[in-house]
């Protein structure tokens, strides 16, 4: 061995002691640099402010050099009650982040790009053939169970009637809705004929929920401009009167919402889902509004007929009360994709908002037996962030999903047969999400204690 070999392993060995007692960070990049151990595989590409429409170049290989992120600090509004820092408890303003100290509010090292290449091609083609046969199968299943339920016509025949035929009603909303996003098929025309029909026949206006619902993901996580679900400004919660907090935060009430949402929308907005003039809609979209009112008038109007014919209380016990049943699994499906997590998850404002970031906040969730009746719903980060791919391809783009989104794919709880679990995260949610500052950029749910004893 050379002289010069000699004094560079002195040299190297005086480096590493000096630097693991006073510096350790930089002791680990000098020996990473110079092949002594394999550099940290961190991802390559910085935040970047993307839109719904576009997507970056795919994902480029990894610089040799070791990257960085220099993110700006965050203007975070904490829980009321709360210290600001505890490392021991390994806290961000009050808000507990788990044994990594994963914080899900700071801004993500991937980009919407990184995650779309990471999806396999296929998964975004559609099908309409396949499509339909869903239509055709809900259908069939719909029609049977009236006509099984009107044939036998006793009580231990009905209650079984009801909640199957709740969530068949349930599974037709989300073909319909299927059809809203376009993920049904390519053909317009079939889209907004199927989701009609579909939609239609629940009493739903397929183009009015359906330009509200672009309105939900294109600011998904938005605490101003988020449509569905949003959370209350302090300020708009404190103006409320006692009934209606409590029934907003009482359950089964907020259960029932989704028609009285159609007609006069949540706390703070205006407009109504049937009404072309509301500031819901575009001036070129009034035709469509009105297009989907005349047919919900249509599908009300049949149902008035029918109540002269079946008298009305075989309409209320063949439709009435499904139709119940539907309503309110509407709304424990969609509340729970954006809340009852148990670590508290960000909603933003300003500057900080992304498309990406505000889709990070939702949650997937497993139903059991009920995850193929109704399409895979429950499978709805990656429907949130690319919409445009058929709910039949929802579970495989998420596990190839899955290794881009590290810590911020947060893994649902596995259900029994039926998702009972589920009523108990929506109790404890209801309980303690009221609310969020009126300022900060990035803000948690707060709790009233004046409104539930659970101060959590």
């Amino acid at each position: 061995m050379s002289i010069f070999s000699h004094a560079l392993i002195i040299l190297n060995n005086i480096f590493i002691s000096f630097n693991f007692t006073h510096n350790p960070p930089m002791a680990t990049r000098f020996l990473s640099e110079y092949g002594l151990r394999p550099l940290p595989k961190l991802h390559p590409n910085p935040r970047t402010r993307i839109s719904i429409s576009s997507f970056p170049s795919p994902i480029k290989p990894p610089p040799s050099k070791l990257f960085r992120p220099n993110f700006p600090a965050l203007k975070v509004s904490a829980p009321a009650g709360v210290h600001m820092v505890d490392e021991d408890e390994k806290r961000v303003n009050g808000l507990k982040l788990g044994d990594s100290g994963f914080n899900p509010g700071a801004p993500p090292p991937f980009t919407l790009a990184d995650i779309r290449a990471a999806i396999p091609k296929h998964c975004w083609v559609k099908d309409p053939w396949r499509s339909m046969s869903y239509v055709l199968r809900d259908v069939v299943v719909v029609f049977g169970l009236a006509a099984v339920a009107a044939y036998f016509n006793n009580m231990v025949v009905w209650p079984l009637y009801w909640f199957a035929q709740g969530t068949m009603f349930w599974a037709l909303f989300v073909l319909g809705h299927d059809c809203g996003h376009g993920s049904f098929s390519n053909d317009a025309k079939l889209n907004s004929v199927v989701g009609h029909l579909l939609h239609s026949s629940i009493l739903v206006p397929y183009h009015g929920w359906r330009i509200s619902h672009r309105t939900h993901h294109q600011n998904h996580g938005h605490v101003e401009n988020d449509e569905s679900w949003h959370p209350l400004s302090e300020k708009i919660y404190r103006s409320l009167d006692v009934a209606t907090r409590m029934l907003r935060f009482t359950l089964p009430f907020p259960m029932l919402a989704f028609p009285f949402y159609l007609w006069g929308r949540s706390p703070g907005k205006k407009g109504s889902h049937f009404n072309p003039g509301s500031d819901l809609f575009r001036a070129n979209e009034k035709t469509d509004v009105i297009t989907s009112t005349v047919c919900w008038s249509a599908m009300a109007a049949l149902l008035v007929g029918l109540t002269f014919v079946m008298g009305p209380l075989q309409v209320l016990k063949l439709y009435g009360i499904p139709y119940w049943g539907f309503v309110m699994w509407l709304d424990l499906v969609t509340y729970l994709h954006h809340h009852g997590h148990e670590d508290k998850l960000p909603w933003y404002r300003g500057k900080e908002w992304s498309y990406l970031r505000g889709g990070l906040t939702t949650l997937d969730r497993d139903y059991g037996w009920i995850n193929n009746i109704h399409h895979d719903i429950g499978t709805h980060v990656i429907h949130h962030l690319f919409p445009q791919i058929p709910h039949y391809h929802l579970i495989e783009a998420t596990e190839a999903a899955k290794p881009v989104l590290g810590k911020y794919y947060r893994e649902p709880k596995k259900s029994w047969p039926l998702p009972f679990h589920l009523l108990g995260l929506l109790t404890s949610s209801m309980k303690r999400d009221h609310y969020v500052s009126d300022e900060g950029d990035v803000v948690y749910y707060q709790t009233d204690p004046k409104l539930t004893s659970d101060s959590r």
